[in-house]
């Protein structure tokens, strides 16, 4: 869902300004948003909203996309998502110093194959390394505490409400931008995608929320790898991108450790 919404967000950006995408979007996520919660009767949770660890988790939301948006202005796209696909590193250390998971050798050299794969994937330059990518660095570490704080969440508090806070926090703060940068006229046939856009968001916050609530983190988070493949696939049905051999021996390595990462939570823990 993530990727399906960051192709259809690279097709509007060619002509909508990104504060101006990201408010459209969201404006229509939100009332997508609203509408399942009423229907699943989870808004008696609203006054929750941005309270407590509901609030901050929203909050780190807001501020590592725009940290993220920031350095990706002045980065190379390879680099930049390198540095971000290292964010299941900073997890599991984080994971182990505040959550007291357990995170055994094994899955430390599935992580590690992970991370291989995406660089074998993504080839990034070495000479983009600058101040601009400590920036996103930074935002990569706001995003891994912003999983841990989605662990903190009262279990009575609904997924769906967390999603909400999120979603508003995330275009309050592109409402402040765009009074900045100021509105441009959009066609109808944007409007449509953005619309797809919002629904495709909407599904994958709610989706990562709900697996991080419910499964050991560390464990989750290298699945986010599996974004490359489907970045694959429509990078080659909408623009004829075809991977090179190095970034297929990457795609193998990402496959390998996300079948490991499924065994070993699958697999019967010994005793304490």
């Amino acid at each position: 869902c993530f990727i399906c919404n960051d192709a259809l967000v690279k097709t509007v950006l060619a002509r909508v300004p990104s504060a101006q995408m990201i408010v459209v979007r969201g404006v229509m996520a939100i009332a997508l948003i609203t509408f399942v919660a009423w229907r699943m009767g989870a808004l008696v949770g609203v006054s929750q909203l941005f309270r407590g660890w509901v609030g901050l988790r929203a909050v780190g939301e807001g501020v590592g996309t725009f940290l993220y948006l920031a350095a990706l202005y002045h980065l190379p796209l390879a680099n930049a998502t390198a540095i971000y696909m290292s964010s299941p590193l900073f997890i599991a250390v984080l994971a182990r110093l505040f959550l007291g998971e357990r995170v055994d050798t094994r899955r430390w050299i599935a992580i590690a194959m992970g991370f291989s794969g995406v660089l074998m994937v993504i080839q990034p330059q070495a000479d983009g390394f600058n101040l601009y990518a400590w920036l996103c660095l930074l935002s990569t570490l706001v995003y891994a505490g912003r999983d841990l704080l989605t662990r903190k969440i009262p279990v009575g508090v609904p997924s769906v409400v967390v999603t909400l806070a999120t979603a508003a926090v995330v275009v309050g703060m592109a409402v402040v931008v765009l009074l900045f940068e100021g509105w441009t006229p959009m066609i109808w046939s944007d409007v449509g995608l953005l619309a797809l856009a919002a629904v495709c968001l909407s599904s994958a916050y709610y989706a990562v929320i709900a697996s991080v609530r419910s499964g050991e983190v560390s464990v989750v988070a290298p699945f986010r790898y599996v974004g490359l493949l489907w970045a694959v696939v429509l990078g080659y049905l909408v623009w004829g991108d075809v991977p090179n051999p190095l970034a297929w021996a990457g795609i193998a390595l990402l496959i390998a450790a996300g079948l490991y990462m499924i065994h070993q939570q699958r697999a019967p823990r010994p005793p304490a």
